[in-house]
This record gives C-alpha cells, structure tokens and sequence, in this order.
C-alpha cells in the first residue's frame, strides 16, 4: 500500500515510519520540518519526502496515494492555548481541507490522529467511544471539529477512521518533553526531582508511541467495513492513572529520585479514565507497553545519549522551540517559513 504520512518528521511520525515500512508499506513523508532537526541521538533514515506546509498542500501531491496517515497538527494543550487561531486554521481547517484533497485524489483510507483529550472532564467512569465529547482546550475542540467533518465525507470510496489515542510517551529520537511521562523522568534524571505542578489527582490515560504506531498499522489493512467511519480509542485501562501514580513510577525508575508535588497550577480540571476494549474486540489490537517499562526506557535513553536541560527545556519542548524560531525570523505570526522548499 501507498501510504503519505503527514507529520513523520515529528514525535510520533519519527516512530511510525518504520513500523509501516516494517509492514511492507511505500510511505512518503509530508512535513513542514518545524521539528526535523530536534534529534536526541540519531535521527531514523528517511522516507521519501514532501516539504510542504500542511496549509498549502494540493491535490496533485496526495495523487497515488491509497491511504493517508494524518498525525502533523500544533500538538498540546499550552500551545493551543497560547495560539487558538493558528491551532484552529492548521489543525482543524487545513485537516478538513487534506481530508477533502485526499478524496478528491482518489485516498481510499484516512487515518486521523485524534485524541482522549476530547472527553474532558469525565470524571473516575471508564467512557468509551459513544461517551459524550466534553473538550476543554482549544487542541481539543479542533479534534472534535475536524472528526465531525470529515466523518461528512465518508462514502463508499473514502473511508475515515478516527484513532483517538491516550496522552503519547516513550522514546523517540524525535523527542517530546512536555508531555507527562516523558516529562516527569527528565525531571527526574536531571535534576533528582519528579516534579509534579498540578496536585497530582487528575486521571490521565497513556499509551507508548510505538503502540500508537502498531494501531495505525492495524487501521490500515483492517476490513473497510470494521473501521469505516469509526473512532477507536487506543490504549489499555491498566495505564489509566493519576499524576501522582506517574510519578510514583518514575521515582521507581530513577534510582536516588524523589517525588515532588508543588500544586501550584492548581486541580487541573482535564480527568478522565478509558475503555479501549473496542479496538481489542473489534481490530484484534491491544497496547503492550506499560507505564513502569516506559519510565525505564526513557531513564535509559535519556542517560544513554547525553539528555541535557537545555534540550530538554527547549528543542524538545513544543511551545519553547517554536517560539526561538520565531524570534530568529525563522517562523512568522502564522507559522509560517519564508520559503519552504520542495
């Protein structure tokens, strides 16, 4: 299967590259390149590659393509909020607008990258698929946004398949720093301390990168019929967990650490627990990582390709690369490069 990747220059593109070459797939990669160059260690090889930013992407790129994997969006919370507009114009308005172009070239398969951040507060209850959409940030409206609409679009030629996965971590050598667990064991290994900001009581649903790359994977050669127009949560219930139990993994993890629980941005209203049971009985998928080895792993990859703060608190966090970049002149307003090159 042809298959365009959007966004394999980021976190959990970097990952999910080889998993689909693994499975005998031709994937080309589109990517504005924003992140291409926050490697810890060495970067995997490249597929073949679009330069192009997602908001300018044509119909004659995605042609040829069977199937199109779309995980490029401005990722997290903190940035989203610091930026709703161009949040809403790349991750919800250029989504729509690829998910269109991509049926118009002739994409027979669309794999979207939502989130389970769209159930919001949903309290201490398990809430599957069919459980009311509650988003609370503005990350998580626009995945809401762009599921309503290219669910629209779905017909007999063009299936949509909606994989809304758990809060992301493990290691990639595109590394991501600010989210939880990868967070918490930088922390950990840098300075001694887990430390944790919220008060620690906030359930969070997780899942390893590679385990997201193994469910595209899945989505991609499932029956059209089992995933057509479907949302599918992934992860596994055993990796629902507060803050605070996080941490205490990662304190386990790291020898000589010490948990920390500051409190100071106070209850964070963003809770809730999963039911992944349907891609289990449905896809025959089920999550492999759990929170402990995760914590392990990136202790050790961490350690053993030389983490320092000022990658950790700058090339590898989303919100502060982008704004060096744009006080270099790299990025304008919009997010935008002067010139992007094919």
């Amino acid at each position: 299967m042809r298959v365009l990747v959007t966004g394999n220059q980021g976190y959990l593109g970097t990952v999910m590259v080889p998993e689909l070459v693994r499975a005998g797939h031709e994937v080309t990669g589109l990517d504005s390149g924003f992140f291409a160059e926050c490697v810890l260690g060495t970067a995997p090889a490249p597929p073949p590659q679009l330069r192009v930013d997602l908001r300018d992407v044509t119909v004659d790129q995605l042609a040829g393509f069977d199937a199109v994997v779309h995980l490029a969006a401005l990722s997290n919370d903190p940035l989203g909020a610091l930026t709703p507009r161009i949040t809403y114009d790349i991750n919800h308005t250029a989504s729509v607008r690829l998910a269109r172009l991509a049926k118009d070239a002739g994409v027979q398969r669309f794999l979207y990258a939502s989130t389970c951040s769209v159930y919001g507060a949903a309290g201490s209850d398990l809430v599957a698929e069919d459980a009311p959409l509650r988003p609370l940030t503005p990350y998580a409206e626009s995945k809401v946004r762009v599921e309503d609409d290219v669910a629209a679009l779905a017909d007999s030629g063009f299936t949509p398949v909606f994989l809304r996965n758990a809060t992301a971590f493990g290691f990639s050598p595109r590394l991501r720093a600010d989210i939880v667990l990868n967070n918490l064991v930088g922390y950990a290994v840098l300075t001694g301390e887990v430390k944790v900001l919220s008060d620690g009581t906030p359930w969070r649903p997780l899942v390893h990168a590679r385990d997201i790359a193994r469910a595209f994977a899945v989505c991609l050669t499932a029956p059209a019929p089992a995933v057509h127009c479907r949302a599918f949560n992934v992860g596994a219930e055993t990796n629902n967990l507060t803050v605070a139990e996080i941490a205490q993994a990662v304190v386990a993890a790291v020898p000589g650490s010490r948990l920390v629980i500051t409190g100071e941005s106070g209850a964070d209203p963003r809770s809730y627990r999963v039911d992944f049971a349907a891609a289990r009985r449905e896809l025959g998928f089920e999550a492999s990582w759990d929170i402990p080895a995760g914590a392990a792993e990136l202790a050790h990859e961490y350690t053993a390709r030389g983490l320092t703060a000022d990658g950790f608190f700058h090339r590898f966090t989303r919100l502060a690369h982008l704004t060096a970049l744009k006080d270099a002149g790299v990025l304008d307003d919009d997010l935008r490069r002067s010139r992007i090159e094919a």
